[in-house]
């Protein structure tokens, strides 16, 4: 057993795998594009800033600041227009990467500044630049949902799991801790490397929910999102590690650059208001709540078997159809909504016509009709072999609440602004934000947490 135990532990101090499936467009070779310095930067009248896709860094919903780095770099490019001359003032292109593919494009030539929102380890081969600390002596917290168990110390996380997204600080605090509870023979801290359409806020929104059962985070990023989920429980007395320093980073052969950064940050001061947006519009919207409780299972055991059967004749994941029937009514089959809309999966008597399906009041005829309309929404809209099923099934979510039509609008917006039209998670996601709030966002995240709930899980729901 001892040797047992210390095997573990030394393969837990091997470096992680991330999900297979990837955050967003595969990171591939590609040739280095022309350094551009802020003289040449500034001629191009275009600054290339390259941001975590994470919704706690960047982006903004219908015009409004809500993204941590959204007033910086706002506040950056007034600084640099200030003493522009005629014809010379720049204007901001907004261009968001996976946490883990930021440093890669940079070095690229993809963008000219990376403004990541938290911190960002710099692995070798990395050549960057650093810019003077933004923040300093940032810890990383546990963070868990209040009521669940108080630790002491780190070594009571010995053998249990903390949730991560790709990309976190967190797993390289983790191969340090692990190394030291070995040497006490202690079994280590097992990361659990979440599903890449997981920003750090939704790793935070499931542990509020009990979904998982634990996670860390930059403290700044923990205080932040509890403003918008009361029922976290920041533990302050659990650092995995301290002393970070959040950052912008530049190509190291562009120091005119990196001089006008640091000048900057020599004077900004961050608005006293900078979350009011932040608040406002996100308070409502993190209420995802676990859909594994004992009652909820009791529901979804009663419906399964119809679900599986109306799945497999339309070539769905059945789990798929559980958690937007959960989204939807919370599984429950007498539930009346707006529009007509009824049932277990809120199908209106209009979608049910135009897929041959009249009685939608059964438990059977509602399914029935439901998944037929998602496949039609598939079968019609979103086809194309460029789509991978993670995102196809994103975009059918979001066809099936805002209009199969209307999100083909977003996708062609997305590509003339230079977002990928095939990548709905921060991506054609941002668009909708922008344009129509976050009703359909926060609806396709929802259902995909609760698939990504009942997956986790499958074992125990398939008998």
């Amino acid at each position: 057993m001892p040797r047992l135990l210390l095997i573990l532990c030394l393969l837990a101090m091997l470096p992680l795998p991330v999900s297979a499936r990837l955050a967003g467009p595969q990171e591939v070779s590609s040739p280095v594009r022309s350094v551009r310095d802020l003289p040449a930067i500034r001629s191009s009248g275009e600054l290339r800033v390259l941001v975590n896709q994470s919704r706690n860094s960047s982006g903004s919903v219908r015009g409004q600041g809500i993204g941590v780095e959204y007033h910086r770099l706002r506040a950056f490019e007034q600084y640099l227009n200030r003493n522009a001359r005629e014809g010379r003032r720049l204007t901001l292109k907004i261009i968001p990467k996976a946490k883990d593919q930021l440093l890669g494009a940079l070095l690229r030539g993809e963008g000219d500044l990376v403004a990541p929102g938290e911190l960002l380890n710099v692995r070798t081969g990395h050549d960057v630049s650093a810019s003077a600390a933004i923040r300093r002596n940032v810890p990383l917290v546990l963070v868990s949902k209040q009521g669940n168990r108080h630790y002491r110390d780190l070594d009571q996380l010995a053998g249990r799991s903390l949730s991560l997204p790709a990309g976190s600080a967190v797993g390289e605090a983790l191969r340090e801790i692990n190394r030291q509870l070995a040497a006490r023979k202690l079994p280590p801290i097992v990361i659990e490397w979440v599903d890449p359409t997981l920003a750090v806020e939704d790793v935070l929104e499931m542990v509020q929910a009990g979904i998982f059962e634990r996670t860390a985070v930059e403290l700044p990023i923990a205080e932040r999102w509890a403003k918008v989920m009361p029922k976290l429980r920041i533990d302050r007395h659990l650092v995995l590690a301290e002393g970070g320093e959040m950052k912008w980073f530049v190509r190291p052969d562009t120091p005119i650059l990196r001089a006008s950064i640091d000048r900057f940050f020599s004077q900004y001061q961050s608005p006293a208001d900078q979350d009011a947006a932040f608040q406002r519009v996100y308070r409502r919207l993190y209420k995802v709540h676990s859909p594994l409780g004992r009652v909820e299972r009791q529901r979804l055991e009663k419906v399964r078997s119809v679900l599986q059967t109306h799945a497999r004749q339309q070539g769905f994941d059945w789990l798929l159809l559980a958690a937007l029937a959960f989204k939807e009514s919370t599984l429950n089959p007498a539930a009346r909504g707006a529009n007509g809309a009824t049932g277990l999966m809120q199908v209106t008597p209009v979608a049910a016509r135009s897929v041959g399906v009249s009685d939608i009041h059964t438990l059977d005829g509602n399914v029935r009709a439901s998944s037929r309309y998602l496949a039609m929404i598939r079968r019609n809209f979103f086809n194309s072999p460029q789509l991978n099923e993670r995102e196809r099934i994103a975009f059918v979510l979001a066809g099936y609440n805002l209009g199969p039509q209307r999100v083909q609008s977003l996708r062609a917006e997305a590509r003339r602004q230079g977002l990928n039209p095939n990548q709905w998670f921060f991506q054609v996601e941002r668009v909708a934000m922008e344009q129509v709030g976050m009703g359909v966002v926060s609806y396709v995240n929802s259902v995909n947490k609760y698939y990504l709930a009942y997956d986790r899980e499958r074992y125990l729901l398939e008998p």
